[in-house]
């Protein structure tokens, strides 16, 4: 504990408070045993990025299986080839890159963590976090709505009967269809179990009233994976319905005006007396809720994952242009300060991104493993 004192008083101001403050605490015993390990790594790493330097610590491929670096690769080669060249282009003319997609589909992004009998790669949650983080570092929006197209393809796949399955899976694993996730409805939000987008029972079909809101991808794609009310108020009288695009009854609103994500559209998605086949009810009636939960639960993981790309890709662009822009007759990174400044967000991504730590292995391990 005195030689980790000593090592924090060494610390510039910010990094060695907080150090200081540990050391406190484990000496009075108030500091948890659990949190030693984490300490320590945080001590280590932050020695060893002083030895590096900063271009030799960004290495998203730190802990990855040789398989893992494999795909990776795949990732990020074509995130450099066919997003980044295009990403302004698509935001400012809000396109929606959909054979860009369907070229990624090819590598088998269309369906990662999908049975590979219904057409998927039949990846890990892990390996689907690498993925997703690579391929965002080229278009962070339409990799987030890559991952969404995931998880409605991985909620038929899971809780859909064999019928279901191998009817949706396919062509959506292909991306020769898309798919969007329509939970959120104008007075629903973080409350969804509150929803009110009803599925009245008329013979063998169900018949929707309602309406959802700012769904990714609504009235450019082709399969709508509904939670709506069957039963009575709260979570167990909601079930899960795929309303196919062109089905009488269903219609979008205008496509929303956003600051940014423009590659992939936003509308709200309408249901007036839409009529559903009872066939297209995926799992019980009152499982609807557990099965966007249980999606959801995947779903943060992957946009977790297209954020930390995208911080890397920024990280990247950054160091790239403090070595080029020159003020004074020198390069911005010869400027004291400028260093410094990168150096702290060199690491901050690289302890993000590459420890494998809570963002990959926990979440991975705690879905897949």
């Amino acid at each position: 504990l005195l030689l980790l004192f000593i090592f924090s008083s060494s610390l510039p101001t910010n990094r060695g408070s907080v150090a200081r403050f540990c050391v406190a605490m484990a000496w009075s015993g108030r500091f948890p045993m659990l949190l030693a390990p984490w300490f320590r790594f945080a001590c280590c790493r932050h020695l060893a990025l002083h030895r590096r330097g900063i271009a030799s610590c960004i290495d998203p491929s730190v802990g990855l299986t040789e398989e893992q670096k494999e795909f990776q690769k795949v990732a990020f080669d074509f995130a450099t080839r066919e997003m980044a060249p295009h990403m302004a282009e698509w935001d400012q003319k809000e396109v929606f890159p959909v054979e860009t997609m369907r070229r990624a589909a090819l590598l088998g992004f269309g369906g990662i963590y999908i049975h590979p009998e219904v057409g998927g790669s039949g990846l890990s949650r892990l390996d689907t976090t690498i993925i997703f983080e690579a391929l965002s570092t080229g278009c962070a929006s339409t990799t987030a709505y890559m991952s969404i197209h995931n998880m409605c393809v991985w909620m038929i796949d899971t809780f859909g009967n064999e019928e279901q399955r191998h009817q949706f899976c396919p062509p959506l694993c292909s991306m020769e269809k898309f798919a969007s996730y329509c939970l959120t409805e104008p007075g629903s939000g973080s409350d969804a179990a509150s929803l009110l987008t009803s599925a009245k029972k008329s013979g063998d079909c169900y018949i929707l009233n309602g309406s959802k809101a700012f769904i990714s991808g609504g009235g450019d794609t082709d399969i709508y994976v509904v939670m709506c009310r069957t039963g009575g108020s709260g979570s167990k009288g909601i079930s899960c319905i795929v309303v196919e695009k062109g089905t009488p009854g269903l219609s979008f609103g205008k496509k929303e005006r956003k600051v940014g994500w423009n590659s992939q559209p936003t509308r709200a998605v309408i249901f007036e007396d839409c009529t559903v086949p009872i066939t297209n009810r995926i799992g019980a009636e009152g499982q609807g809720f557990h099965i966007a939960m249980s999606g959801l639960n995947g779903g943060r993981i992957n946009i977790a994952s297209c954020s930390l790309g995208a911080a890397h890709a920024a990280v990247v662009q950054t160091m790239e242009h403090i070595s080029v822009r020159k003020q004074f007759g020198e390069p911005l990174a010869k400027n004291q300060f400028a260093p410094d400044a990168a150096l702290d967000w060199v690491k901050c991504d690289h302890i993000s991104t590459s420890s494998l730590s809570w963002q990959r292995w926990l979440p991975g391990w705690l879905l897949h493993g």
